[in-house]
């Protein structure tokens, strides 16, 4: 076994320690979004929610956005989706439908930080909050970052609000 000039063997020996504890996630499919993103927020739904004010434009656009990642047309997806950032550019909603798009083309550090973006403008309580942590555990975790993951999913435990005592 040749060893290139430079490198020690016990560094070597680290490197390839290290490499063997990372496990690799689960594979991707098509209906990653929907069943570890979309669906689990939905419980988180009940309670209170906290939604901005539609424009009628970045609506439409969201929906046209939404026909196209059904068909699994991304690209356009994504062209309507920034087209709605330009009106809109701190709709915590439109921030995480981009999120979870570049989940789709598996674009991990995008989706990060749009969920992230999303995160900090929108509410802390209700789905959207729940889809935002649950799409940073996901892309956390195709990141190779275990315990970054496990943390989001604990975050997204954090949005589920029901409704008070007597309501």
């Amino acid at each position: 076994m040749r060893i290139t000039r430079g490198l020690s063997i016990p560094f070597l020996m680290i490197l390839l320690l290290v490499s063997g504890c990372a496990t690799a996630p689960e594979s991707w499919d098509d209906d990653t979004v929907d069943t570890r993103v979309r669906q689990p927020a939905q419980q988180d739904s009940v309670g209170t929610q906290v939604f901005p004010l539609e424009n009628p434009a970045v609506k439409e656009l969201q929906a046209n956005a939404s026909a196209a990642e059904a068909e699994g047309d991304y690209d356009q997806a994504t062209v309507l989706l920034e087209r709605a950032l330009r009106i809109q550019p701190r709709n915590p909603e439109v921030l995480q439908h981009m999120a979870e798009v570049q989940l789709q083309t598996r674009d991990w550090d995008q989706a990060l930080n749009f969920a992230s973006r999303s995160y900090d403008v929108g509410p802390r309580v209700g789905e959207i909050c729940s889809r935002n942590w649950h799409t940073i555990s996901v892309a956390r975790e195709y990141l190779g970052d275990k315990p970054g993951s496990a943390a989001a999913e604990q975050k997204a435990r954090t949005c589920k609000s029901a409704k008070p005592a007597g309501m």
